[in-house]
């Protein structure tokens, strides 16, 4: 489907999805630019999947919220930009039921990214920030290749602070998820897999 060069809101997006072919490929919105997103590597859907598994293990027992993969999230009051993180957690108390049509009119409080060849630091950073500006509370970027993923959330004077986990390290839920931790070295397989 071809991609006219102008600004989009998250109407006409969906608009474009509800067309014959309009949802072979995925989409988001940053400030109405559409960027298309292309299908994803091997290692991205395994791993992608895995994380959520591990989060809604964690939280459903308890009754925190809702894991989801890949829906459309928007900030409150804009409808120019729509991400749809790879895995995605909304406590409890702020998810609407029944869930809102066609997309979330909101950030979710955990918002995962796994890396994929063709993507960059820059780009994800990028949409860390607008999650992290707009209510999201903590960001995982995954970086199979480099065995590795970066936290970040925002500080009280609106910075953003990150800090890099290895292999020998664990992700925390932080006061998102409290008490949940996953190793790294749980998460991904050795490497002997070779990614």
């Amino acid at each position: 489907m071809e991609v006219r060069e102008r600004l989009y809101t998250v109407d006409e997006l969906w608009e474009m999805l509800c067309q014959p072919g309009g949802d072979d490929i995925g989409y988001e919105l940053i400030n109405g630019e559409l960027f298309e997103m292309p299908p994803t590597n091997s290692v991205h859907s395994w791993l992608a999947p895995e994380v959520s598994f591990f989060i809604r293990a964690y939280s459903k027992p308890r009754n925190l919220g809702f894991t989801l993969s890949e829906g459309g999230f928007s900030p409150p009051g804009d409808r120019t930009t729509l991400l749809s993180p790879d895995v995605a957690f909304v406590a409890r108390e702020r998810m609407p039921i029944p869930f809102p049509k066609p997309f979330f009119p909101f950030m979710p409080d955990l918002a995962v990214e796994v890396m994929s060849p063709s993507s960059a630091w820059a780009e994800l950073r990028r949409k860390a920030a607008i999650f992290l500006a707009h209510g999201t509370r903590l960001v995982w970027i995954i970086n199979p290749m480099l065995r590795r993923a970066e936290v970040l959330r925002a500080g009280e004077d609106g910075e953003i602070i990150r800090y890099m986990v290895g292999m020998d390290g664990a992700l925390s839920g932080e006061d998102v998820l409290p008490g949940f931790t996953l190793a790294m070295s749980e998460l991904l397989p050795p490497e002997s897999a070779n990614f």
